[in-house]
Protein backbone atom coordinates (compact mmCIF):
# COMPACT_ATOMS: atom_id res chain seq x y z
CA UNK A 1 0.00 0.00 0.00
CA UNK A 2 1.10 3.46 -1.09
CA UNK A 3 0.28 6.23 1.69
CA UNK A 4 1.20 9.67 -0.32
CA UNK A 5 1.08 12.66 2.41
CA UNK A 6 -0.31 15.96 1.04
CA UNK A 7 -0.58 19.36 2.81
CA UNK A 8 -3.66 20.92 1.01
CA UNK A 9 -6.53 19.99 -0.94
CA UNK A 10 -5.27 21.23 -4.22
CA UNK A 11 -1.72 18.78 -3.89
CA UNK A 12 -4.43 15.96 -3.09
CA UNK A 13 -6.55 16.92 -6.33
CA UNK A 14 -2.61 17.46 -8.58
CA UNK A 15 -1.65 13.96 -7.50
CA UNK A 16 -5.08 11.79 -7.80
CA UNK A 17 -5.43 13.70 -11.34
CA UNK A 18 -1.40 12.20 -12.10
CA UNK A 19 -2.79 8.41 -10.89
CA UNK A 20 -6.17 9.47 -13.27
CA UNK A 21 -4.04 10.66 -15.85
CA UNK A 22 -1.51 7.90 -16.45
CA UNK A 23 -4.12 5.33 -16.16
CA UNK A 24 -6.29 6.77 -19.26
CA UNK A 25 -2.93 7.61 -21.49
CA UNK A 26 -1.59 4.20 -20.99
CA UNK A 27 -4.29 1.84 -21.51
CA UNK A 28 -6.18 1.39 -24.60
CA UNK A 29 -9.99 1.48 -23.76
CA UNK A 30 -9.13 2.42 -19.62
CA UNK A 31 -12.65 2.03 -16.94
CA UNK A 32 -12.34 4.38 -14.08
CA UNK A 33 -14.66 3.64 -11.03
CA UNK A 34 -16.39 6.86 -10.16
CA UNK A 35 -17.10 8.10 -6.14
CA UNK A 36 -18.90 10.95 -5.76
CA UNK A 37 -19.32 13.43 -2.62
CA UNK A 38 -16.79 16.16 -1.63
CA UNK A 39 -13.61 13.83 -1.75
CA UNK A 40 -13.14 13.57 -5.59
CA UNK A 41 -14.47 17.30 -6.22
CA UNK A 42 -10.67 18.70 -7.02
CA UNK A 43 -9.72 15.54 -8.87
CA UNK A 44 -12.74 16.24 -11.37
CA UNK A 45 -11.87 20.05 -11.38
CA UNK A 46 -8.35 19.35 -12.56
CA UNK A 47 -9.74 16.45 -14.97
CA UNK A 48 -11.44 19.60 -16.54
CA UNK A 49 -8.94 22.16 -16.45
CA UNK A 50 -6.49 19.71 -18.06
CA UNK A 51 -9.33 18.92 -20.68
CA UNK A 52 -8.29 15.64 -20.20
CA UNK A 53 -8.90 12.86 -23.27
CA UNK A 54 -11.61 10.86 -22.09
CA UNK A 55 -12.83 10.26 -26.05
CA UNK A 56 -12.04 6.08 -24.93
CA UNK A 57 -12.98 5.88 -21.46
CA UNK A 58 -15.74 4.02 -19.81
CA UNK A 59 -16.56 5.01 -16.08
CA UNK A 60 -18.78 3.16 -13.39
CA UNK A 61 -19.87 5.13 -11.01
CA UNK A 62 -20.10 3.56 -7.10
CA UNK A 63 -23.37 3.92 -5.78
CA UNK A 64 -26.56 5.96 -6.25
CA UNK A 65 -29.75 6.74 -3.87
CA UNK A 66 -32.76 4.85 -3.95
CA UNK A 67 -35.90 6.73 -4.94
CA UNK A 68 -34.21 10.12 -5.48
CA UNK A 69 -35.18 11.57 -9.43
CA UNK A 70 -31.92 11.74 -11.76
CA UNK A 71 -32.44 15.45 -12.10
CA UNK A 72 -32.50 16.68 -8.29
CA UNK A 73 -29.22 18.04 -7.52
CA UNK A 74 -28.57 16.09 -4.79
CA UNK A 75 -28.56 12.38 -7.05
CA UNK A 76 -25.34 11.16 -8.35
CA UNK A 77 -26.34 11.30 -12.06
CA UNK A 78 -26.61 15.17 -11.27
CA UNK A 79 -23.96 15.27 -9.47
CA UNK A 80 -21.48 12.89 -11.89
CA UNK A 81 -23.23 15.36 -15.00
CA UNK A 82 -21.94 18.76 -12.82
CA UNK A 83 -19.00 17.64 -12.22
CA UNK A 84 -17.57 15.93 -15.33
CA UNK A 85 -19.57 14.36 -18.08
CA UNK A 86 -21.20 18.04 -19.35
CA UNK A 87 -17.60 19.06 -19.62
CA UNK A 88 -15.58 16.01 -21.03
CA UNK A 89 -16.56 13.33 -23.94
CA UNK A 90 -16.73 9.64 -22.33
CA UNK A 91 -17.01 7.20 -24.47
CA UNK A 92 -19.61 5.51 -22.14
CA UNK A 93 -20.86 5.80 -18.28
CA UNK A 94 -22.32 4.11 -16.12
CA UNK A 95 -24.56 5.03 -12.60
CA UNK A 96 -26.50 2.56 -10.81
CA UNK A 97 -30.49 3.01 -11.56
CA UNK A 98 -32.15 4.39 -8.04
CA UNK A 99 -35.64 4.63 -9.68
CA UNK A 100 -35.02 1.49 -11.54
CA UNK A 101 -38.58 -0.71 -10.53
CA UNK A 102 -37.17 -3.62 -9.81
CA UNK A 103 -33.98 -3.12 -7.82
CA UNK A 104 -32.65 -6.94 -7.27
CA UNK A 105 -32.68 -6.87 -10.87
CA UNK A 106 -30.73 -3.29 -11.22
CA UNK A 107 -28.18 -4.97 -9.18
CA UNK A 108 -27.43 -7.90 -11.32
CA UNK A 109 -27.77 -5.58 -14.67
CA UNK A 110 -24.62 -3.78 -12.63
CA UNK A 111 -22.75 -6.59 -12.25
CA UNK A 112 -23.15 -7.58 -15.58
CA UNK A 113 -21.80 -4.15 -16.78
CA UNK A 114 -18.95 -4.06 -13.95
CA UNK A 115 -18.03 -7.46 -15.42
CA UNK A 116 -17.72 -6.28 -18.55
CA UNK A 117 -16.08 -3.56 -17.74
CA UNK A 118 -12.92 -4.16 -15.66
CA UNK A 119 -12.15 -1.62 -13.68
CA UNK A 120 -8.64 -0.09 -14.11
CA UNK A 121 -8.83 2.79 -11.65
CA UNK A 122 -11.11 2.81 -9.02
CA UNK A 123 -11.84 6.32 -6.74
CA UNK A 124 -12.75 5.60 -2.97
CA UNK A 125 -13.34 8.10 -0.60
CA UNK A 126 -13.61 6.92 3.25
CA UNK A 127 -17.13 7.49 5.65
CA UNK A 128 -16.34 8.57 9.29
CA UNK A 129 -17.32 4.99 10.62
CA UNK A 130 -15.29 3.31 7.55
CA UNK A 131 -17.53 2.84 4.86
CA UNK A 132 -16.39 2.79 1.26
CA UNK A 133 -19.37 3.31 -1.74
CA UNK A 134 -22.20 2.99 1.07
CA UNK A 135 -21.04 -0.47 2.24
CA UNK A 136 -21.05 0.02 6.06
CA UNK A 137 -19.70 -1.43 8.71
CA UNK A 138 -20.43 -5.34 9.01
CA UNK A 139 -20.96 -5.45 5.37
CA UNK A 140 -19.55 -9.24 3.74
CA UNK A 141 -16.42 -8.04 1.77
CA UNK A 142 -17.38 -10.81 -0.69
CA UNK A 143 -20.59 -8.71 -1.23
CA UNK A 144 -21.73 -7.86 -4.62
CA UNK A 145 -23.75 -5.29 -5.68
CA UNK A 146 -26.70 -4.96 -3.50
CA UNK A 147 -29.30 -2.34 -2.03
CA UNK A 148 -28.07 -0.94 1.41
CA UNK A 149 -29.90 0.93 4.53
CA UNK A 150 -28.19 3.71 5.32
CA UNK A 151 -26.94 3.69 9.16
CA UNK A 152 -28.02 7.28 11.09
CA UNK A 153 -24.26 8.27 11.12
CA UNK A 154 -24.23 8.46 7.55
CA UNK A 155 -27.35 9.99 7.14
CA UNK A 156 -26.12 12.79 9.02
CA UNK A 157 -22.94 13.00 7.40
CA UNK A 158 -24.69 13.78 4.21
CA UNK A 159 -27.28 15.80 5.60
CA UNK A 160 -25.41 18.85 4.50
CA UNK A 161 -26.51 18.43 1.19
CA UNK A 162 -29.98 18.16 2.02
CA UNK A 163 -32.12 21.16 3.24
CA UNK A 164 -33.57 18.89 6.13
CA UNK A 165 -32.98 15.58 7.51
CA UNK A 166 -36.20 13.72 6.30
CA UNK A 167 -35.19 14.44 2.73
CA UNK A 168 -32.16 12.37 2.99
CA UNK A 169 -32.83 9.31 1.26
CA UNK A 170 -32.38 6.08 3.49
CA UNK A 171 -31.36 3.36 0.92
CA UNK A 172 -28.78 3.43 -1.89
CA UNK A 173 -27.38 0.74 -4.75
CA UNK A 174 -23.73 0.03 -4.24
CA UNK A 175 -20.92 -1.90 -5.72
CA UNK A 176 -20.60 -4.50 -3.27
CA UNK A 177 -16.83 -4.52 -1.50
CA UNK A 178 -16.66 -7.78 -3.37
CA UNK A 179 -17.09 -5.33 -6.62
CA UNK A 180 -14.60 -3.04 -5.62
CA UNK A 181 -12.00 -5.67 -4.79
CA UNK A 182 -12.18 -6.63 -8.45
CA UNK A 183 -10.45 -2.67 -9.45
CA UNK A 184 -6.71 -3.36 -10.97
CA UNK A 185 -5.97 -0.23 -8.79
CA UNK A 186 -7.37 1.59 -5.77
CA UNK A 187 -7.24 5.30 -4.90
CA UNK A 188 -8.48 6.38 -1.83
CA UNK A 189 -8.57 9.76 -1.08
CA UNK A 190 -9.03 11.30 2.55
CA UNK A 191 -8.87 14.78 4.05
CA UNK A 192 -9.27 16.57 7.32
CA UNK A 193 -9.34 15.38 11.39
CA UNK A 194 -13.07 13.73 11.01
CA UNK A 195 -11.72 11.21 8.50
CA UNK A 196 -8.69 10.82 11.43
CA UNK A 197 -10.36 7.48 12.85
CA UNK A 198 -10.86 5.68 9.84
CA UNK A 199 -7.50 6.56 8.52
CA UNK A 200 -6.01 4.68 11.12
CA UNK A 201 -8.28 1.60 10.97
CA UNK A 202 -7.47 1.53 7.54
CA UNK A 203 -3.94 1.63 7.67
CA UNK A 204 -3.02 0.32 11.26
CA UNK A 205 -6.27 -1.56 12.45
CA UNK A 206 -7.13 -5.03 11.90
CA UNK A 207 -8.85 -6.59 8.90
CA UNK A 208 -12.46 -6.86 9.73
CA UNK A 209 -15.52 -6.17 8.38
CA UNK A 210 -16.31 -4.06 11.62
CA UNK A 211 -14.55 -1.20 9.62
CA UNK A 212 -14.97 -1.98 5.45
CA UNK A 213 -12.17 0.20 4.45
CA UNK A 214 -9.66 -2.63 5.60
CA UNK A 215 -10.30 -5.01 3.02
CA UNK A 216 -7.61 -2.85 1.28
CA UNK A 217 -5.02 -4.39 3.10
CA UNK A 218 -5.58 -7.42 1.04
CA UNK A 219 -5.51 -5.48 -2.24
CA UNK A 220 -2.29 -5.44 -4.10
CA UNK A 221 -2.43 -2.22 -5.62
CA UNK A 222 -3.57 0.52 -3.36
CA UNK A 223 -2.66 4.21 -2.85
CA UNK A 224 -4.32 6.31 -0.21
CA UNK A 225 -3.65 10.27 -0.79
CA UNK A 226 -4.60 12.00 2.65
CA UNK A 227 -3.19 15.25 4.49
CA UNK A 228 -1.44 15.45 8.25
CA UNK A 229 -4.53 15.36 9.72
CA UNK A 230 -6.50 12.82 8.61
CA UNK A 231 -3.49 10.61 9.68
CA UNK A 232 -3.06 12.36 12.63
CA UNK A 233 -4.10 9.49 14.52
CA UNK A 234 -1.53 7.16 12.80
CA UNK A 235 1.70 6.01 14.95
CA UNK A 236 4.79 7.12 12.89
CA UNK A 237 5.88 3.99 12.18
CA UNK A 238 3.45 4.58 9.40
CA UNK A 239 6.09 2.90 6.57
CA UNK A 240 6.72 -0.66 7.31
CA UNK A 241 7.41 -3.74 4.62
CA UNK A 242 3.63 -2.82 3.46
CA UNK A 243 3.46 0.10 3.33
CA UNK A 244 5.36 3.03 1.33
CA UNK A 245 5.35 6.54 2.44
CA UNK A 246 5.14 9.59 -0.31
CA UNK A 247 5.23 13.60 -0.68
CA UNK A 248 3.51 15.31 -3.59
CA UNK A 249 7.17 16.02 -4.69
CA UNK A 250 8.00 12.13 -5.06
CA UNK A 251 4.53 12.22 -7.35
CA UNK A 252 5.79 14.86 -9.60
CA UNK A 253 9.33 13.09 -9.88
CA UNK A 254 9.00 9.84 -9.55
CA UNK A 255 6.26 6.95 -10.93
CA UNK A 256 6.84 4.66 -8.31
CA UNK A 257 4.01 5.66 -6.64
CA UNK A 258 1.36 4.18 -8.84
CA UNK A 259 2.90 0.78 -8.57
CA UNK A 260 2.06 -1.97 -5.92
CA UNK A 261 3.93 -2.00 -2.57
CA UNK A 262 2.16 -5.25 -1.18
Amino acid sequence: MNILVVKTPEELAEAGYKLIEEVVKTKENPTLGMATGSSPLGIYAEMRKNKLDTSRVTTVNLDEYVNLPHEDKNSYHYFMQEQLFDHLPFKQTYVPNGMASDLEEECKRYEGILAANPVDLQILGIGENGHIGFNEPGTPFNSPTNIVELTESTRQANLRFFEKEEDVPTHAITMGIGSIMKAKQILLVAMGSKKAEAVKELLQGAYSEACPATVLQRHPNVTVIADQEALSLCSEAIADEHRQVFTISDLLSDSRVGETAN
